[in-house]
Order: structure tokens, then C-alpha cells, then sequence
């Protein structure tokens, strides 16, 4: 650990955006909560403009934002072609597999690895910010392991002691009951390590005068959230603005930065969906628009005013459903694999 470092080093891409995506995402997602109080939609489902922003916008938009870092760069997806080649083949077979055993059947499935990737990519933060600043200890290791993870972990647990709620990940019914002595035993366990967290911050900045503030506002913004929008309101408005928006934003950046680094070797069609943050966005808006229609037509039936009609797909959902639900799984496991210094040596981020 290096108390020493230049003020620059504290950042992952750099003071204003790290402000920006993380800091700035959460008090986004907290004024949008207040907003929502004033206008007395607090305890009700997400309003279609709340939908849009939050969920079309971004939720689904970052998930096809994979497709910069893997298949629209011509070069990566030589590298390792069969993984990112049999990831969506087989992650579509198991889907099918699945969906032929019940639908709830599937949907308890993708839940479970969708929940995975969201409380690993708060982990991944503390990771490179660990990295970032060279804390290479054991003991804050398990420290700072403990804090992100619980700060996830238990809200996640409380929710599946208190089923049913008044929201969902993806439908009802998709997370399984858990006994109450769970939440009786990880309660405080996670108060502990998040007092455990900010005491050591504190410890290390005080006697050794070392801050990773920015990994102190992932620490501290993730709790705040996530036991906001999932254990103290009961409320599918609150759960859907505070969990999608800070898992969502800092990923764009976190791509748009990657393709600003390979722009100058990368191909044509790469270098012009991202010569500019508008153009790379507006490229994700397209592809989640178009995703969403498929889903709102032929599986949701709503949102006719944004989608038009509904399609008929009696029959023919034990195919199209996993088809449809293949970007997003490709997503959560695919970025287990393309960020991890290990099998990448090239990549270059912060």
C-alpha cells in the first residue's frame, strides 16, 4: 500500500467521471426516491417513464454494451472465439432445456445468475480500486471482501425472509423462501462489516494517512441503495431506481472508456459506433429497443404505446423466450471472463 501516490492515482478513469458514475449515479437514484415520495408513487409499480429511463435505457441498453468490449471488436472475438461463440449457443440450449421444465422453472434460473453478476460487479469495483491504489494486504482484502459483499448479500437475504414482496427481479415467484433465521444471522453480521469497513478507512487514513476515496464511495453508495431500495421500502418504483441505475451507469463508462483504447486498431464499424458517447449510446438504445419489442409483444403484452400490438407466440415460447433472454446471459457470464487481468494481459482500463 502506497500513501504516497499522486492525487490521479485515486481514480479509476478520473476524478470527474469516477464523481460522476458512482457518486453521481447514487444521488441520482436517491433524488429520483424523493421525487417519487412527492408524487405519491413511492409504493406504487414503476411509472412507464421510470420503465423507459431506468430499465430500457439503461438496464437493458448496458447489457448489449458487452457486444463493444467482445463481438463488435473484431479482434477480441478472434481471440477467444470458441467463448464467445458457444457462451450464447449453450447458455440458449440450457435455456430451452429449462424452459421446457416450466417457465417459473427458467426464470428462478436466470434470476439466480442475474443476481450473481450484479453483486460480483459491486465486488469487481472494490477490486480494481484495490488494484488502482496497490492494496495489496490480506487482512483489508478480507475487510473490504466482507463489507461490498454483505452490503449486497443481506438485502438480497432480508427480501427472500419477507416473500412475497411488492416487487420482483424478473417475475413472481423467481426467488425462493428463505427461514427467518437467516436474516436473524446475517443482520448483524452485516452491520459488523460494514463498521469493521469505514473503521479501517479511517484507522488507515489517521496513522498511515492512505484514502481510497473512491472505493469508499462504492463501499458506502452500494449499502445505501440496496438496503434502501430493497429492505426499507417495499416498493417495485424504489427497487427499480436504485438498483438498476448505479449497476448500469458506471458500466457505460466503464466501456466507453475500453473503446476510446482500442478505437485506432480496431475496424471501421467500430471506430464510428464509437467516435462519439451520443452515437456509442444511441447504438445500445437501438439494440435494447428493438429487444424490448420482443419482449413486450410476444411475451409481456404491454407497452403497446411505446411497442405496438401484441404478437401470438402460443406455442412457441419455450424457443423464443431463452432466444430473447440470450444477451443478457451471455452478459452475466461473459463478464466473468473479459475483465479479469488473468486470460486478458492486453486490456488496459484505468
Amino acid at each position: 500500500m502506497d500513501a504516497h501516490l499522486n492525487t490521479t492515482d485515486f481514480w479509476l478513469f478520473s476524478r470527474n467521471i469516477d464523481l460522476s458514475v458512482f457518486l453521481g449515479s447514487a444521488l441520482v437514484s436517491l433524488l429520483l426516491l424523493a421525487i417519487g415520495w412527492q408524487l405519491g408513487i413511492i409504493n406504487d409499480e414503476s411509472p412507464d417513464w421510470t420503465w423507459v429511463s431506468a430499465v430500457l435505457l439503461i438496464d437493458v441498453a448496458h447489457v448489449w454494451s458487452t457486444s463493444f468490449r467482445v463481438y463488435f471488436d473484431t479482434e477480441e472475438f478472434k481471440r477467444r472465439f470458441w467463448l464467445y461463440l458457444l457462451v450464447p449457443v449453450f447458455g440458449y440450449a440450457v435455456g430451452v432445456a429449462l424452459y421446457s421444465e416450466g417457465e417459473l422453472v427458467f426464470w428462478k434460473a436466470l434470476a439466480i445468475v442475474a443476481v450473481f453478476h450484479f453483486v460480483r460487479q459491486q465486488y469487481g469495483w472494490v477490486a480494481l480500486y484495490r488494484r488502482k491504489l496497490r492494496e495489496t494486504e490480506t487482512w483489508t482484502w478480507w475487510i473490504d471482501a466482507a463489507a461490498v459483499y454483505l452490503a449486497t448479500v443481506y438485502p438480497l437475504a432480508f427480501w427472500m425472509t419477507s416473500l412475497p414482496r411488492n416487487f420482483n427481479w424478473f417475475v413472481a415467484n423467481d426467488f425462493f423462501l428463505l427461514p427467518d433465521i437467516v436474516d436473524d444471522v446475517l443482520f448483524p453480521i452485516y452491520v459488523l462489516a460494514l463498521a469493521a469497513y469505514f473503521a479501517k478507512s479511517f484507522y488507515l487514513y489517521f496513522t498511515a494517512g492512505f484514502l481510497n476515496l473512491g472505493k469508499d464511495i462504492v463501499v458506502a453508495t452500494t449499502a445505501i441503495c440496496w438496503y434502501v431500495g430493497i429492505v426499507y421500502f417495499n416498493s417495485d418504483y424504489a427497487f427499480t431506481v436504485t438498483n438498476v441505475i448505479i449497476h448500469g451507469v458506471p458500466y457505460f463508462a466503464l466501456i466507453w472508456i475500453y473503446t476510446q483504447m482500442r478505437r485506432d486498431s480496431a475496424g471501421p464499424t467500430y471506430r464510428t459506433l464509437s467516435q462519439h458517447w451520443i452515437i456509442f449510446l444511441a447504438t445500445l438504445w437501438a439494440f435494447a429497443y428493438i429487444e424490448e419489442l420482443f419482449w413486450n409483444r410476444g411475451v409481456w403484452h404491454e407497452k403497446q404505446w411505446l411497442f405496438g400490438g401484441d404478437w401470438n407466440w402460443t406455442g412457441w415460447k419455450v424457443w423464443l423466450v431463452p432466444l430473447l433472454a440470450v444477451p443478457q446471459l451471455t452478459h452475466y457470464i461473459l463478464d466473468g471472463f473479459i475483465w479479469r487481468r488473468r486470460g486478458n494481459s492486453d486490456l488496459r482500463i484505468t
